[in-house]
C-alpha cells in the first residue's frame, strides 16, 4: 500500500551530508504528492511529539549545510518494549504511516522495531564512521576523511619545521576506516586501527630507520579504539628519543560542510527511499554497491558491521616505508 504521510528523522551521531538528504527526502515525497512530518530529537521526538510539518521551503538552503536541521538524540526509553510500543502507536495517531531513519547501526536497530510493529520503515546510512554492513559507503564518510586529510597537511608543516613525530587522533572506537583512508591519503608512516593488532616496537624501529635515512618528521594516525593515544605518544618518544606531540581531533571531524559526494549519495539515497517506501518496500536500507545505489535487508546491516579494507591497509605499509 503507498504511503500518505511520511515521517523523516535523524538519529545517532551527526554526519556531514545529513541535511542534504533531509531535503531530498522531502522534495522527493513533496512531488509525488505525499505530506511529511520532521521529527525532531530522533526517536525521543516520536515519545514526545517532537513533529514539524515539512514542505519543499522548510528545506532551502541546507544542501550545502552540516549537522542535521533535525537535530538528533539518543533515547534511553525506546530501548525498552513499552518505548517502542509507545512510539508506534505516536506515529500511527499522527496518522505517519511511513518513516525515513538516517544514522547508522542502532538506528536501524530502533527502526526494525517500528517496522515489526506494522510501521513502513526505510533506512539511510548516515555515520561518519563507514561501518554498515552491505553499503561501501556510508553519508559522511568523505567529508570526515577530508576533513582529517586537511588537518594531517597543516600539522605537517609544523612537523618538518620541528623535525617531530606528530601522533593524530581520529574517532572510530571500534572502526578503524577514517584512521586508514585518510592516513593513507595523508602518508602517514604508522596507520594504528583497533581491527589491526600493533606492535610498537615494529612501529618504532620504522620511525628510528626513517630519521637514519634523513626523514625530519613523522605523522602516524590512530583510531581511538587502538589504544591510550597518549601513553602510546609518550612510548613512543622514549623508545624513539624523538620529541613526539599528539593531536586529538575529536569533534571537528563531524562539522563542516558536506563534501560534493557526500551530497550525492545522501540525495540520491534520499529520493529512492521515498520512491522504495511508495511502492510498498518496508524493512529495507538504501546502500552502495559495487558503485550502484541499491535497497538491501535492514536485518543484516543493523546487526553486523562492515570490515577493514585489508588490501588498502597492506598498501598502506607498503608505501610509507
Amino acid at each position: 500500500m503507498a504511503i500518505r504521510h511520511l515521517g523523516v528523522l535523524t538519529s545517532g551521531g551527526d554526519a556531514p551530508g545529513m541535511n542534504a538528504c533531509i531535503r531530498a527526502v522531502v522534495r522527493t515525497a513533496v512531488y509525488h504528492g505525499i505530506r511529511v512530518t520532521g521529527i525532531r530529537y530522533g526517536y525521543e521526538g516520536i515519545l514526545n511529539d517532537n513533529f514539524v510539518a515539512m514542505d519543499s521551503g522548510s528545506v532551502g538552503d541546507i544542501i550545502h549545510r552540516g549537522g542535521t536541521i533535525l537535530m538528533t538524540a539518543r533515547s534511553n526509553s525506546f530501548m525498552e518494549t513499552a518505548g517502542q510500543d509507545r512510539a508506534a502507536e505516536r506515529l500511527r495517531i499522527a496518522g505517519i504511516d511511513g518513516l525515513v531513519v538516517i544514522g547508522g547501526d542502532g538506528s536501524f536497530r530502533g527502526a526494525q522495531t517500528l517496522h515489526k510493529r506494522g510501521i513502513a520503515v526505510a533506512c539511510i546510512p548516515g555515520t561518519i564512521d563507514n561501518d554498515i554492513a552491505g553499503t561501501e559507503y556510508t553519508i559522511g564518510f568523505d567529508t570526515a576523511v577530508n576533513t582529517v586529510l586537511d588537518a594531517i597537511n597543516k600539522i605537517r608543516d609544523t612537523a618538518t619545521s620541528h623535525g617531530r613525530i606528530n601522533m593524530i587522533e581520529v574517532m572510530g572506537h571500534r572502526s578503524g576506516h577514517i584512521a586508514l583512508h585518510a592516513g593513507f591519503a595523508g602518508g602517514a608512516e604508522s596507520i594504528l586501527v583497533p581491527e589491526e593488532p600493533f606492535d610498537l616496537e615494529a612501529v618504532c624501529t620504522r620511525l628510528i630507520r626513517g630519521r637514519e635515512r634523513g626523514k625530519k618528521h613523522s605523522i602516524i594516525l590512530i583510531a581511538e579504539g587502538a589504544g591510550d593515544t597518549m601513553e602510546i605518544g609518550k612510548a613512543i618518544e622514549k623508545k624513539t628519543g624523538q620529541e613526539t606531540r599528539v593531536t586529538i581531533l575529536g569533534h571537528i571531524q563531524r562539522g563542516g560542510n558536506p563534501t560534493a559526494l557526500d551530497r550525492l549519495w545522501a540525495s540520491r539515497m534520499g529520493a529512492r527511499a521515498v520512491e522504495r517506501l511508495q511502492a510498498g518496500h518496508s524493512g529495507e536500507m538504501l546502500a552502495v554497491q559495487q558503485g550502484r545505489l541499491v535497497a538491501v535487508d535492514l536485518d543484516a546491516a543493523a546487526t553486523t558491521s562492515t570490515g577493514l579494507d585489508q588490501d588498502l591497509y597492506d598498501l598502506a605499509g607498503i608505501l610509507s616505508l
